[in-house]
This record gives structure tokens, sequence and C-alpha cells, in this order.
């Protein structure tokens, strides 16, 4: 048997090393006396010894010593250690390796070289060592380690800069925000990353925005532009807002910068600088600058009493240093009320009237005004003029039928899209100098009354004696032609009475006509949003004794959708897709079976 077994290992031997040749292995055998049994070809890839050194019973010793006088050793200067090993000290340090039972390292045999040594020491004795090259691998985990450690210095230098920076992907979703730009909206980068500008503002600006963003794709061109901006706390911000292509337009990305100029355009305080030099930073011509986003959303919680402040306070923020020349012939200063759907319009009227010393506020809507209204006339504030865009004239009936406080009404001026500024500024200090319009003091007791029968943009009105205090059980507002089809297999089978409106005017109109028990409030609906009409309910409901549960429904249940649905005075949410069983346990929750299923205040 050993005869059969020792005329057999010269074979054995012949075809490990064929092997481990042919598979490109590093491999050495030592016995238990530290001598070399065994060792293929391919060691020489990462040492360079001569072959005696790895002919078979070659001392370990011998072996490593040829290894330390290559200078290709882990421990050498290649390892940024410039102490002076010592060659006897190495080459025991190293035997005593061996002789471990299990040992794996990655050790640097070279400035830009790297191998994994593998070491099982066997119960016979037998140590097998493997070396493998894994140099492209350190590289790279080098390079992202040093790209992490860049990408965290540019974070922090981008979080650090005053001016607003986004970056977004092809596809226009934010991919990074620095901290001043998530100032601006008043969110955080957790709220932003991931979803487009249509999420955040209004859908022309955002079609605006989108085109602008397209541009620059395509053509690689610098798109600059100046903008005036409201903060999410409501100051003003003017920029210049410019916008450039990083790549080509396949991979590329896009990164807005801007660059807030307000310091120039309000000017500086006299403590800074000489009023000379505050007159000349001054810009001179604000038409420059075009309205883009308001984060500002002063009526997210409709809260009566902040409107009140907002038209007793002045609005120190919107006002800029007044022109000595126009300051002048700005005639009558008063508190102006500007009503227009039109944002830029909106913008440049704030603008344009602030400068001349008058308090501005503006407002888009009637549910607004008549909030608004109530919240001066509680207040006891006189309003001055009210300019009215065209499409709100009947507006102009309201304010004539009960005064805001005591017993005048203020003047109203509809706004013609031709007029100049400066026949603007004419027409407005014309108004303001003829003084408000005479009403009788009675009225003012019967204002809320009026102000609800008048013809406004929902026709909501009180409820007449003797009507059934609700017609339906449910008003769904969607406008998804598949989704009105669900919510009414799913309520036909719940045997519930419902109506469906196609936008949020359509549903408060419902809501006004119908009185229903429960509401599902669609937040994303053409000419209204969800989000508008529950705060238009409330608005109303605050007049009568009950209050109708409202459930918001979402695509998604991100934070910030969540939040706009409790400011505006939604009780509940559910997220799409819809089903039978979470359509049930909202019913279960919010009906009952007695005669009334609203809940009383």
């Amino acid at each position: 048997m050993n005869d059969v077994a020792s005329s057999g290992a010269p074979v054995q031997h012949a075809m490990l090393e064929a092997v481990t040749d042919a598979l490109g292995l590093a491999v050495f055998v030592c016995d238990r006396n530290d001598e070399l049994i065994f060792a293929s070809r391919p060691i020489q890839q990462f040492y360079p010894i001569e072959d005696r050194f790895l002919a078979r019973g070659t001392r370990l010793r011998d072996f490593l010593g040829a290894v330390f006088d290559l200078s290709v050793r882990s421990g050498t200067t290649t390892d940024g250690n410039n102490r002076r090993i010592n060659r006897d000290e190495w080459i025991s340090e190293r035997v005593s390796l061996h002789w471990r039972e299990r040992y794996d390292a990655v050790e640097r045999i070279a400035r830009q070289r790297w191998i994994s040594v593998r070491k099982r020491r066997l119960a016979n004795g037998l140590c097998v060592v493997s070396l493998t090259e894994v140099s492209e691998v350190k590289k790279k985990e080098e390079q992202l380690a040093l790209d992490l450690e860049r990408a965290e210095m540019t974070e922090g230098i981008l979080d650090g800069l005053p001016n607003p920076i986004c970056v977004k992907d092809r596809s226009l979703k934010y991919i990074g925000v620095n901290k001043a730009f998530c100032d601006l909206h008043g969110m955080t980068a957790d709220q932003i990353l991931g979803r487009s500008a249509w999420d955040f503002i209004e859908p022309d600006l955002a079609e605006k925005f989108e085109k602008s963003d397209r541009m620059v794709f395509e053509t690689g061109s610098e798109f600059s532009l100046p903008e005036q901006i409201v903060r999410a706390n409501g100051e003003d911000c003017w920029v210049v807002t410019r916008k450039y292509r990083v790549g080509n337009a396949q991979r590329g990305i896009l990164v807005t910068c801007m660059n807030d100029v307000t310091d120039v355009v309000v000017g500086f305080g006299d403590g800074e600088v000489s009023p000379e030099m505050s007159r000349s930073l001054a810009v001179k011509y604000y038409g420059a600058f075009e309205p883009a986003q308001n984060c500002h959303d002063p009526y997210r919680a409709l809260d009566l009493h902040v409107l009140a402040q907002t038209a007793q306070a002045t609005p120190v923020d919107r006002v800029r240093p007044a022109e000595p020349a126009k300051a002048e012939t700005a005639g009558v200063s008063g508190r102006i009320l500007v009503v227009t759907p039109d944002i830029f319009r909106e913008a440049r009227l704030v603008v344009l009237l602030s400068d001349r010393g008058h308090e501005v506020c503006a407002l888009r809507s009637t549910a607004e005004v008549m909030a608004f209204l109530d919240a001066i006339r509680a207040a006891k504030l006189e309003l001055d003029l009210v300019l009215l865009h065209p499409d709100f004239q009947e507006i102009e009936a309201m304010l004539a039928s009960g005064p805001t406080s005591g017993g005048a009404s203020p003047s109203t001026l509809v706004l013609d899209p031709a007029w100049a500024d400066a026949t603007l500024v004419e027409a407005v200090s014309q108004a303001l100098a003829a003084g408000p319009a005479q009403s009788a003091p009675t009225l003012a007791a019967a204002a809320p009354a009026a102000l609800l029968q008048s013809p406004a943009d929902w026709e909501i009105v009180l409820p007449d004696a003797g009507r059934s205090t609700s017609d339906i059980d449910v008003l769904v507002a969607e406008d998804n032609d598949i989704n009105q089809i669900v919510f009414s297999q799913i309520l036909d089978g719940l045997g519930l009475s419902y109506r469906i409106a196609a936008n949020g005017e359509e549903a408060v109109r419902f809501w006004q006509q119908y009185r229903p028990h429960l509401v599902f409030m669609d937040v994303s609906m053409p000419v209204m949003n969800g989000f508008d009409a529950a705060r238009a309910i409330r608005a109303h409901e605050a007049r009568l004794s009950v209050r109708t549960p409202i459930v918001a429904v979402t695509t998604q249940a991100l934070d910030i959708d969540l939040e706009q649905a409790r400011a505006a005075g939604m009780d509940d949410h559910i997220v799409k897709p819809i089903s039978p069983d979470m359509i049930e346990r909202v019913r279960n929750r919010y009906l009952t079976d007695g005669a009334d299923y609203r809940q009383h205040r």
C-alpha cells in the first residue's frame, strides 16, 4: 500500500500543478516541518522569486526570506509605514501566522496592489495558503470611500450657502436640495425628494417651470430669469434663477441655483452702509422680476384670527424703500384688498401698491374674501378699497350689502387688464381720495347672511326652514372616471345613497345642496383641489351647528399631504386604490344608525 501511495505521489503532484496553472491559482502547501511540499507557478505573479525557492523541500523561512528581499511584503513603505523592519523579526512573525488554524487578511504588496491571503492548518499538520488578486476591488472601495467623503463635504458646503439650490433628474423629480431650498418651501428634504414641482406649486407655474427645465435639458443652454418668491414664512425673496445641465442630454441632471438678491432689491440698512449707497443699490424697476411660486399659505388652517391680524398689521416684509419722487404723488394711503385669480397680476399689484405706502392683502377666491370680510368685521377694522378682477364683480354687490365696520362700505375698483402701472396708481389714488361709500348701519348685523345669500362662486346658502337635514349619505369628490365607478359599486353594495362630484367646486355646491352625512374628498382635482374645497366647507359650517366628516383620498400617504389635509379641516384619510373593506371601515367609524349621522359641535 505504501509503495502504491509512494509511486502515485508524483502523479498527484503533477496533476495538482497542472490544475493550478490552468486555473491561475496561486497556492502553496507546507508540511508540519515548515517545508514546502507544493507551490504553484502563479505565485510568481505576486512574488517574482527564483524557481529554486518554490522547489519541493524548500524551508518556509527561506521562501519568506526571498519574499522579504524583494520588498513586496506587507508592513513595508507601501503601507505608508516608514519604520525600518528587521528581516528576522518579519520572517518569525509570518511563520507564526502559518501555525494559526485560520488566517484571512487583505495585504498590500505594492503601492497600488493588494492580495487576499487565506491560510488553513489541517488536522494532519499541513498548511494550505492561497493568494488572490483583489487590487481592483480595493481600488473601488477606496474610491467609493473618497467619493462619499467628497459628497458629505459638498453637501455641507451646499447647506451652508444662503442661495436655494436644487437638482432634478430627467423625469424632473427632485434628487437633491440644500437647506436654503428646504427653508424657502418650509419643508424637509424628505418631503421634497422624489417629487416634482407639480406637487408643491400652482399648475400654471409648474407648467412654466417644466417648460424651461425641458429646454435646458434638450439644448444644454443656460436659463436665467429674475423672480420674486414668497417664502413659507411670508417674507418676500427676490432671486435670479439660473438653470444648468450637467452631463449630456440622455444621462444629465438639471441644477437650479436661485441667487438671492433681496438685499440689493430692498437696499441695506443705514447701520451697514450709508443711505446714499442704500439708494443706489435699490432696484428701481421691480417689473424686471417675474412673480414665481408663493410658498406661504396663510389659509392653510383658515384661522380667522390670523386673517384679522393680517388685515390689521402693516406688512413690513412687503415694503421696500419708496422712491422720493413717487412718494409725493402717492396720494392718500389706505388698506387695499386685491382679489384676482392671476398670481402674476397679484404679485405685481402687491409690489406696486406697497411701494406707495399702502397696506395690501391679496386673495384669490370668493370663499377667501368672505372669510376675510367676516374676520375684519369681527375685529372692527376698516377696509378702504377693493381692487377686483373682472371675473369677481359679484363681490361688489356683496360689499355694498354690508359694511366692513361702522357704517361705511369700502370703495371698489374693477381692474382693467389694459391699464399701465401709472394709470392704475392714479385710479387708486382717486378712489381713496373720494372715500368709501356710505351704507346703512343696520345692515351690519345682517351681513353674514347677506354674504352667504349673494351670488358667490358656489352659491352656498343657509338651509331653508323645514328643509330635510340631509338628502344623501355620502358625497364623493373624485375626478377620475375609473375611481368614480369603483366608488359607485362599493357604495351601492353597502346600501348607501350618494352623489359624485367631478371637482372641488362641484363638491362644495353638492355639499350645500344635499347636506351629506360623510364626504370622501380626493385631494388632487381640477378647478379646485380637495384641500381648498374642504376649507370652503369648514368656513361655512362655522355658522351651522353640525360638522360633516371629511375623509381625504390620496394616492400615497405622504406626510405633507396628511399635514395639509389636517390643516384644511379633514378628519381622516384613505389611500388609493380603494377597497370595499376600506370604505366600510370609514362608514362604521363616522356613520351611525341615528337620525343624523353628522357630528354635532
